[in-house]
Order: C-alpha cells, then structure tokens, then sequence
C-alpha cells in the first residue's frame, strides 16, 4: 500500500480591497450580477463574471425552478452565456460571489462539483487555466490558479 496526498497553494487576500484592479473589477461586477438571481426557494444569490481572453467580460447568476434540482448555478449560467457569445474564446479568469437572506456570508464559497467539472471542461477545451477569485460578501477573498486545483483527481476526455 501506499499513501499519497494532494495539496495546492491559493491567495488569501483579507478584502476585497486588497485584491489587484482587475480581479476587483471582475469580482465587482459578479456582485452587481447577484441581483439578477432568481433564488425564491433557497434565498441564496450566487453570481459569476468571466474575463475571456478577448476582453470581454460576461456575467451570469443562479436560476432556481420549484422542480428541484432543475435550477442552473451561477457558474452553469455564465459559462453558457460566454460560450454562446464568444465560443471560440478562452476564459481567462472567473469571479463568484455569493448574497444570503439569513446571514452575512464571510467566508467564500466554492463552485459545487458539477461546476467544478463545467470549468475544467474550459480550461481543457482552450488549453488555458482558468483563474477562480472566490468571495463572500465581506472578509477574505481567495485566489486559485486552475480549476484543477480544487478538482484534482478530475474526469476528462482522456478517461473516455
């Protein structure tokens, strides 16, 4: 038997204050974006932009349906959207932020594993990592340098 470990490196800045211009402008506009959410059931906003590579900058948020779990998460919808506008241009960095009826939310939140698979699915197609910025609504904000950081032991086209 042996036993192996995964581990990665990521940025914590302590606000979003800290953070360089352009990620503070990317994860601004993922907060504007929140009020686009429809989030009756679970009152719970999460929204994302994506810097493509091209400049341009997209904004998506989550989209809830009494059928659960037929809703579309916040990272599902801009990927989409991006995709859709722009589909043969990488994206360079995503920003999600998420808003909670209940409480402040202070600590960041990662994207769930369909997301996280949505994202590596990205970087693969354009061969380009994807940086994520994550944020609550207050406190620190963590940088990572791929999606494959937080997904590690991922399926890809080189499983099938």
């Amino acid at each position: 038997m042996e036993e192996r470990s995964i581990s990665f490196n990521y940025k914590v800045f302590k606000s979003r204050e800290e953070l360089p211009s352009e990620d503070a402008a990317l994860l601004q506009k993922a907060t504007v974006a929140l009020e686009q959410s429809y989030s009756p059931y679970s009152n719970f906003k999460v929204a994302a932009a994506v810097l493509l590579a091209n400049g341009e900058i997209v904004t998506g948020s989550n989209q809830e349906n009494a059928a659960f779990p037929a809703g579309i998460c916040a990272e599902g919808t801009v990927l989409s959207a991006a995709s859709s506008l722009y589909a043969d241009v990488a994206i360079v960095k995503i920003a999600i932020t998420v808003k909670s009826h209940k409480r402040v939310i202070e600590t960041p939140v990662a994207p769930c594993g369909i997301c996280r698979q949505r994202l590596l699915e990205y970087e693969n197609r354009f061969n380009q990592s994807i940086q994520i910025i994550l944020a609550g609504e207050k406190g620190e904000v963590f940088v990572i340098d791929s999606v494959k950081h937080i997904l590690p032991l991922y399926f890809s086209k080189n499983n099938l």
